[in-house]
């Protein structure tokens, strides 16, 4: 927390100057929150003998570690190192929610998720969360690249930032991306999560608000498909859709039968 704290503060001095220099300090900070990220989660795991997704803090967790990865491929390119100066002020939001004492409970002896089908379901379905936060990071650069070609021309000429088509073909392949990975997690939701006796898994909570979510992905990329110069609209899209999911996350989870025997 720390570590993304710090990334957080160095990005709005990045942000002042206008993207003119090609910063690594921001990129080793999140790395270094990276490594510090991993070691926790191992830590976790390795104490309670399982994949650490059980609870709404374990999944916040995880949700970030993906945005923190992926970040740090995308990173690599020089274009895209940016990146980091949107998705940190996120990671750290995410964080001092997650580190909330009521979302990490006490464990009790017998998990909630337990099994490889289930463990792989939590899992795919917070790599997609981490894949459109990434989007959400994208979009931001998408609208202020944007922004600065309508109004300011030089610093959109002097600054550092991919050109506004990269940022359109980034934006759509992590939407992409995500939706392909929120798919594969439903997917195995049907198979590995087993409902209450004398309910339905199609109308339990949160069930039916990630296949809303997911129909808001697919039709936001439909849209887009069939819309000229639907770049901003996308980018106005992943920013409400990701807010809506950022918002909502939690209180569908406690409403969820089968998340909350």
């Amino acid at each position: 927390m720390v570590a993304y704290g710090l990334a957080m503060v160095h990005a709005l001095f990045l942000w002042r100057r206008g993207f003119r220099r090609d910063d690594w300090v921001l990129y080793a900070i999140l790395a270094t929150g990276m490594a510090l990220h991993t070691s926790a989660m191992v830590q976790r795991g390795f104490s309670l003998h399982r994949c650490p997704v059980n609870n709404l803090y374990e999944a916040t967790a995880f949700v970030m570690w993906t945005v923190v990865a992926g970040y740090l491929v995308l990173g690599l390119w020089q274009p895209f190192r940016f990146l980091g100066v949107f998705a940190s002020p996120l990671l750290f939001a995410l964080g001092v929610f997650a580190i909330m004492p009521a979302l990490d409970p006490p464990h009790v002896a017998a998990p909630q998720f337990t099994g490889g089908l289930v463990s792989l379901h939590v899992a795919l379905i917070a790599l997609g969360y981490g894949a459109l936060g990434l989007g959400f990071g994208g979009s931001l650069m998408y609208l202020s690249q944007e922004h600065d070609l309508k109004f300011d021309r030089l610093r959109a000429l002097i600054s550092r930032l991919p050109s506004i088509q990269q940022l359109e073909r980034v934006m759509v392949r992590l939407a992409f991306c995500g939706l392909l990975l929120l798919t594969a997690g439903l997917a195995v939701s049907f198979i590995a999560l087993k409902p209450p006796e004398g309910q339905s898994l199609l109308k339990d909570a949160k069930v039916i608000w990630s296949i809303g979510v997911w129909l808001f992905y697919a039709g936001l990329l439909v849209w887009y498909r069939r819309a000229d110069h639907g770049g901003r609209r996308l980018a106005w899209g992943n920013l409400l859709g990701f807010a809506f999911v950022l918002l909502t996350f939690w209180g569908v989870n406690l409403l969820s039968k089968i998340h909350n025997p």
